[in-house]
């Protein structure tokens, strides 16, 4: 890999696969491309995870410019309006994003000749799965905006595969873990944080949801195979769940394991709360057999540790942290209020320099 570009680096996950290829790939040229929006949402970082890189770009996905692909071995493409609330609120611009803008980039990518083409997509893309463990061949049962997005990317981008154009859509299971910027807008995160804050994790559901999970470094290293996958390992296109069978909870079942790994913490059960349909166990086998050096290696009792010595680093002690900076659609929300940020999501007066400006 001599350039691989990272669409979408400034977010949660960025952050941990830019330090990971960073390791992996020492002499390949390392570009990051994003708008910014959550730039200033660090947490305990030692340093600007995008020192990293060889070069960080800001600008928006819906509008990359075609000089950037040149010279282009692999794309990391995690830039997407990246929740159910935030895909909810920003319906039509999570489809144009997520969807429209990343078909965009990839039929792009391929005439420039990039080989290889990592797409985030998500383990969402069941819904309401059932009993039984999702595989690959399932019928997929998208509910939200986010997971539809998902869902039609992964349809778009198969045809484009070919053996000159390696397509990976990793199907990820619900992040989780430290990141140098941290959301707590996640299951994990969020009940280590009540714990954390207040002694207390409060489910908004009946708790009886399945949710995978996998940490935020598992993720970067399935990324990392992914770039270096050929297409006689798995397809040109290949979509594949991404995260360990052992790794599959309910979420009372999380709650539980969060307050024993930390003394004086109560769950608060709603039993009220209308069910939550999205809840879907998955299957990883395809994962474990076609990725057997980049299987997870993260438990939960180690990222609950982690979680909670992060967040008592930085003196966390925000009992209403649901409507603080450190949840995704509140920084949305403020950059709007103060008019910072349009309702299409784009900057409301040119801030940076443009991308294009900055190719070299």
């Amino acid at each position: 890999m001599n350039r691989i570009l990272i669409t979408g680096n400034m977010g949660y996950v960025g952050p941990g696969v830019v330090q990971h290829l960073r390791r992996q790939f020492p002499q390949a040229e390392l570009i990051g491309y994003d708008m910014g929006f959550f730039a200033h949402c660090l947490t305990g970082a030692t340093r600007l995870p995008e020192s990293r890189l060889d070069r960080q770009l800001f600008g928006d996905v819906r509008e990359l410019p075609a000089e950037l692909l040149q010279g282009v071995d692999a794309i990391v493409h995690l830039a997407a309006i990246s929740n159910d609330p935030m895909g909810q609120t920003y319906e039509d611009v999570t489809m144009q994003v997520n969807h429209e803008a990343g078909i965009r980039l990839a039929r792009r990518a391929k005439a420039a000749g990039v080989r290889a083409f990592v797409f985030a997509s998500s383990c969402s893309i069941y819904g309401a799965g059932g009993e039984g463990a999702k595989t690959e061949t399932s019928e997929v049962n998208p509910l939200t905006a986010y997971a539809r997005s998902k869902v039609r990317s992964e349809q778009d981008l198969r045809p484009l595969a070919d053996d000159d154009f390696c397509v990976t859509c990793l199907r990820f299971a619900t992040a989780c873990g430290w990141s140098d910027r941290l959301r707590l807008d996640l299951v994990v995160n969020d009940f280590v944080a009540g714990a954390v804050a207040s002694g207390t994790i409060s489910i908004l559901s009946d708790g009886t949801p399945w949710r995978p999970l996998i940490h935020v470094q598992d993720m970067a290293r399935a990324i990392e195979w992914a770039i270096g996958r050929e297409a006689s390992h798995g397809g040109a296109f290949l979509a594949i769940n991404t995260g360990a069978d052992s790794w599959n909870y309910q979420v009372r079942d999380l709650a539980h394991a969060i307050a024993e790994s930390i003394p004086g913490t109560e769950v608060s059960l709603n039993a009220a709360a209308p069910p939550d349909k999205r809840s879907y166990r998955v299957d990883f086998g395809m994962y474990r057999d076609l990725a057997p050096g980049h299987q997870p290696r993260r438990t939960l009792p180690d990222t609950i540790a982690e979680l909670r010595d992060g967040l008592l680093a930085m003196n966390f002690c925000d009992a209403s942290f649901r409507t603080s900076q450190l949840m995704r659609l509140r920084v949305l929300t403020a950059l709007r209020e103060s008019g910072e940020l349009t309702d299409e999501l784009t900057w409301a007066l040119p801030t940076v320099v443009p991308a294009a400006a900055l190719l070299v």
